[in-house]
């Protein structure tokens, strides 16, 4: 648990009365943009920088606040960015680092390189490894020793898209198998959306939203966070008893709002037909799906359609809205 954490580096403050609560066995992504204190956090509850004030407790033992516990003594694994695996030492000798000399030593070190099926690489040096197993081989470093929590920085960055994509599924079967309470950071909403039971969406030193993955996308609590949790259209309305007026012409919204908004649409929202006033200005395509971007007068759409589309930059199209309620916010 994190209560009212902040902390600043020579004056400058950089998080802001930061509270976390995560349940054991709960994989927590700490989503947001560089510099809004992710890492930061993580290394407090690392306990390697000790906050200004707040107090975190891992397990039932507070180990920042009141009382100060080092590193060493808190039952935290971790993995760097960067991997940190020490290149003089072989896979096995960089697993057993972490685990402290006893006679089940090396069965603990034989244990971690199965689970991440590292067995048959035990003798190997790490520059002689893929990325993909060095990954692994800093999983398995930081799981040896059983760790109450397991803390990851961005560990899916240095790797190739293809290899990213099935590495971060496996730790996320692993974590969950193994009932392991986890936080990791990143930038990336797949990857928060993917490996996170819940993700904490962080800016400017502050979390401004925990919520499933679910919640956050489909009901963000402001306009940042619904543009930074994936990909929207941000259109200019007037909305009144429940309904705004806009360039896709009146769609529900909540009926709270009047005047001027912000209307927020997702691009499976939205559903495109030949003729009409919007302008094809670009097409991508992804295999799976593909992205139509229309414009309508000064204002740009985006349409997510099927793998295969007949439409060709410049052709007239009509766009709806085709969900119950769309997202909206007051105009500022």
């Amino acid at each position: 648990m994190i209560q009212d954490l902040e902390h600043s580096y020579d004056e400058d403050p950089v998080l802001h009365g930061v509270s976390l609560d995560v349940a054991t066995g709960e994989s927590l992504a700490l989503l947001g943009p560089s510099g809004c204190g992710k890492t930061t956090l993580l290394r407090l509850i690392a306990g390697l920088e000790r906050p200004s004030s707040g107090s975190i407790t891992i397990g039932e033992d507070l180990v920042a606040g009141d009382a100060w516990v080092p590193p060493d003594r808190r039952r935290v694994g971790m993995v760097f960015q960067d991997w940190a695996l020490f290149p003089h030492l072989s896979v096995a000798k960089n697993v057993a680092y972490g685990i402290t000399k006893s006679s089940t030593r090396d069965t603990q070190v034989a244990a971690a390189l199965e689970m991440m099926n590292l067995a048959e690489l035990a003798d190997r040096m790490p520059a002689t490894l893929s990325g993909g197993q060095q990954q692994r081989v800093a999983l398995a470093r930081a799981l040896a020793p059983r760790p109450g929590i397991l803390l990851l920085d961005e560990p899916f960055s240095n790797l190739d898209t293809s290899l990213r994509i099935e590495v971060r599924t496996e730790v996320r079967r692993l974590l969950a198998d193994l009932g392991i309470t986890s936080i990791f950071v990143t930038h990336d909403q797949d990857e928060a959306f993917i490996v996170g039971d819940r993700v904490a969406v962080m800016r400017q030193g502050e979390v401004v939203q925990t919520d499933s993955p679910q919640v956050l996308y489909h009901h963000p609590v402001d306009q940042w966070t619904a543009e930074f949790v994936g990909t929207v259209s941000v259109l200019k309305g007037e909305a009144t008893s429940g309904m705004a007026t806009c360039s896709l012409g009146s769609v529900a919204v909540d009926p709270q709002l009047d005047g001027s908004v912000d209307v927020v649409v997702r691009p499976e929202e939205l559903s495109i037909r030949a003729g009409g006033d919007g302008e094809v200005q670009s097409i991508e395509y992804y295999g799976h799906d593909s992205m139509i971007f229309v414009t309508i007068g000064n204002e740009q759409l985006r349409v997510r359609c099927g793998p295969s589309t007949s439409f060709v930059r410049g052709d007239q199209v009509h766009v709806t809205f085709n969900s119950d309620q769309a997202l909206a916010f007051k105009s500022e």
